[in-house]
């Protein structure tokens, strides 16, 4: 019908991806400029990005060369004036035909290297660098002109804070290293890069503190970045997935955050950082499950202050888990455990609900969900208003249709308020939620135990990096305890947690 032909429009394509499988391997740089500049457009065929511009010098008009950059990803002042302009300006004869010459004496560009490897030099273009090819030359400069656009340092949206510094990461990785140096004013700092993702080739750099570092889990950590095998790395959950150890579990055993300050106390105390070109979250390993309740504004306000912030938030946790299943456990299974007349009022609310507790207890909270996800995912004005007023109208029209009890809508909101304390432990929260629930629906105050003991048992076994993310009884010691579910002031913490880190002295006992 529209005279479309498989077999010719087969061949079209096929010619179009012809050479798409060559690999770098096939191709071999030559002595002969033209020929050089001929591969590169082969390798970077059908990539209009690709800009080649041949340079030529004015008082020796023989002598030429070649640049190759991506359009975007440079600084064209740079190109301009530190290439260009020294190049054609420079006095140059025939004995100066020299890769070497060129780069000490002509070019000015504080950052270059010299380079036969194609992999490196697709990579160095890829990444903003500028090429230089001369004629009778095997070697290609590499010339640092990155300049692409990156977004202003701002504060994280997602760990906004009353007090204390404001600046957050970005997308990029330079930046994101350089904010981590401007902290850590020490040779001490170390900061590793790798490529991880055979398409992608993502940059991504580790950093420690040599003198305080736990090497176990440096040497974990870097054994399993290097066993990665994938296509692409575009974000931080991508290596927190594929590095996070065996097993599933709702809890995370790397800790994400998009503030140089936390990173940077962490790093102090022994972890290592991992940051990712193109995402502004960093992660940090060992992961402690009580990192999950403390805020990097903890340690700018007073410690006493602090400390009841903490506690406010691990009660919440258990709260938004919990109340749902006790709320079933009391009202559907044991009543003796309410006073009578409270009971008496519950039972007349329920009296007109046509669905049982339990069941009504799973409609609500999928209700509450629903509407929780509907915020997010909207536009943060349209979001805000949508949950408040979603939450009212269905919850008020709900109850005058007497299709929910009042004392539902209490508990439901009770629920949702305390888990807005630990947005961290969403994931959990929502997995245990329903299934503590879902055992005290079954049996009652014993399913609510089974089920609360599956928790804190799963707690009590999470790993991080060959570190427990709770450790011990048996091998707490007084200054390890001193900043974990309270915080102390900075006069009282003389060591750092022992195991994390080789180093445990932090400051002198008498300072």
């Amino acid at each position: 019908m529209f005279g479309f032909n498989k077999k010719k429009n087969k061949v079209e394509i096929d010619s179009r991806i012809s050479g798409l499988n060559r690999s770098l391997s096939d191709y071999k740089l030559s002595n002969k400029i033209e020929e050089n500049i001929k591969m590169m457009k082969e390798i970077f065929k059908d990539n209009d990005n690709l800009k080649i511009r041949k340079v030529i010098n004015s008082s020796n008009p023989k002598f030429f060369c070649y640049i190759a950059f991506f359009n975007g990803m440079v600084d064209s002042k740079i190109i301009n004036d530190s290439i260009i302009k020294p190049f054609t300006i420079s006095n140059l004869t025939d004995k100066d035909n020299n890769i070497t010459k060129i780069s000490n004496q002509v070019i000015y560009i504080n950052e270059l290297k010299e380079s036969e490897d194609l992999g490196k030099m697709v990579e160095g273009i890829a990444s903003g660098d500028t090429l230089m090819f001369l004629d009778n030359e095997k070697k290609v400069l590499i010339l640092n002109t990155k300049g692409f656009e990156h977004r202003a340092i701002s504060e994280p949206e997602s760990e906004k804070i009353l007090v204390g510094p404001r600046e957050g990461f970005t997308e990029s990785l330079i930046v994101n290293t350089v904010m981590i140096q401007r902290k850590i004013r020490t040779n001490q700092l170390k900061i590793k890069y790798m490529g991880i993702g055979r398409t992608t080739n993502t940059h991504v750099a580790v950093c420690y503190i040599e003198s305080v570092v736990n090497r176990d889990v440096l040497n974990e950590l870097l054994t399993r970045l290097e066993g990665i095998d994938i296509d692409a790395i575009l974000d931080n959950n991508y290596i927190a997935e594929l590095i996070g150890g065996k097993g599933y579990s709702p809890f995370k055993r790397m800790r994400s955050t998009e503030r140089p300050d936390a990173v940077v106390g962490k790093l102090l105390e022994g972890r290592v950082a991992v940051l990712i070109d193109g995402s502004p979250v960093v992660v940090t390993v060992p992961h402690l499950f009580i990192e999950n309740f403390q805020s990097p504004e903890d340690y700018y306000v007073n410690a006493d202050y602090a400390s009841i912030s903490r506690i406010i938030r691990i009660i919440g946790y258990f709260i938004t888990i919990c109340t749902p299943s006790l709320y079933i456990a009391i009202e559907a299974f044991h009543h003796e455990m309410i006073p009578t007349p409270l009971f008496i009022n519950i039972a007349m609310e329920r009296q007109s609900a046509p669905l049982p507790a339990g069941l009504e207890m799973f409609v609500m909270l999928f209700v509450f969900e629903l509407l929780k996800e509907t915020g997010i995912r909207m536009p943060g004005n349209i979001g805000d208003a949508l949950s408040i007023v979603g939450a009212l109208v269905i919850g008020q029209a709900a109850v005058e249709a007497e299709l929910v009890a009042a004392s539902m809508i209490i508990v439901i909101g009770i629920t949702g308020i305390a888990g807005l304390l630990t947005p961290k432990l969403d994931s959990s929260v929502l997995l245990y939620r329903f299934l503590i629930l879902f055992f005290t629906i079954l049996i009652g105050f014993l399913g609510f135990i089974i089920g609360l003991s599956i928790l804190v048992i799963n707690i009590l076994n999470q790993e991080s990096f060959g570190v427990l993310q709770v450790e011990r009884i048996d091998s707490i010691k007084p200054q390890d305890i001193k900043d974990k579910f309270i915080r102390r002031g900075w006069k009282n913490m003389i060591n750092r947690p022992g195991y994390l880190t080789n180093n445990e002295i932090r400051k002198k006992e008498n300072g």
